[in-house]
């Protein structure tokens, strides 16, 4: 059903605490000041946690960002999607697929901007022709990678193979026919609509359907995923996807905590 790396172990749902981004070792510039932020709580350490700034969502609920310190992190409610520090799995979500792909230099779709760390991976890893499209569904997202999280994305944004579109990452990928050499999802914590009920679309029969139509022969969709879902490797197989499984660590040094990342590949010989 997959490989995974030879020093994998189970696949665990990772808990909060295990993926906080709340640890006190910045490892990127000191962050611009927030004058106006607000006391959010307060770390398992007693550090403040400060709400910079929050997002609606379309069906309800916000996104929230936060600081600890040095460390931003993006919640939804109580969960964390991501953290400034940890992104050991997000860059692996874009240099993995890079490494399977002969050549990577072809177009490459990006669902959902994070702070950038996918996005950052893709641009090392592939090369001077390609074009790196972001769809991102959230203004206030934009808003970030330029204002509180600049320090974070650096000179990703500028970088002229990369686009940032507001878009449903979905309608993007129903809208291309062979187009994409890797279409790379890190939308939901899982392959099912957390952050939104919509986002269940792309997860489903006919949304992993539209993503093998979008991508090119030999193109590949990853998907980034926080547990194991094997409902959705079979999806992925009856559709018509080669697919390997890899685990990754949650975060630099993990010895239990673990991430997975699916990549379905699209025969070469499929339209």
């Amino acid at each position: 059903m997959g490989q995974s790396l030879p020093d994998a172990r189970p696949i665990t749902r990772p808990t909060p605490a295990a993926r906080t981004a709340y640890r006190l070792a910045p490892r990127q510039p000191a962050p611009p000041r927030c004058a106006d932020a607000a006391l959010h709580s307060r770390s398992d350490e007693g550090e403040p946690i400060y709400l910079i700034d929050s997002a609606p969502l379309p069906e309800g609920g916000r996104l929230l960002l936060l600081r600890c310190g040095a460390d931003f992190s993006i919640q939804l409610d109580d969960e964390e999607l991501m953290g400034s520090m940890d992104h050991v799995s997000e860059e692996a979500l874009a240099t993995i697929v890079a490494g399977r792909l002969p050549d990577p230099d072809g177009p490459i779709l990006i669902g959902g901007l994070g702070m950038g760390f996918t996005l950052g991976a893709a641009l090392d890893a592939w090369g001077s022709e390609t074009r790196v499209e972001v769809a991102e569904l959230l203004p206030e997202v934009i808003a970030w990678a330029k204002g509180p999280l600049a320090h974070v994305f650096g000179e990703t944004l500028a970088d002229p193979r990369a686009t940032v579109t507001l878009a449903d990452v979905h309608d993007v990928i129903a809208g291309a026919s062979d187009h994409y050499e890797a279409i790379l999802l890190d939308v939901d914590n899982g392959p099912d609509g957390f952050i939104r009920d919509a986002n269940d679309r792309l997860y489903c029969n006919w949304g992993i359907r539209s993503a093998l139509k979008a991508l090119r022969p030999g193109g590949m969709l990853a998907v980034w995923s926080a547990y194991p879902d094997e409902g959705f490797v079979a999806r992925l197989g009856e559709a018509g996807f080669a697919v390997e499984e890899v685990v990754v660590p949650a975060y630099a040094g993990a010895k239990t905590d673990t991430h997975c990342i699916w990549l379905a590949s699209k025969p070469l010989g499929a339209g």
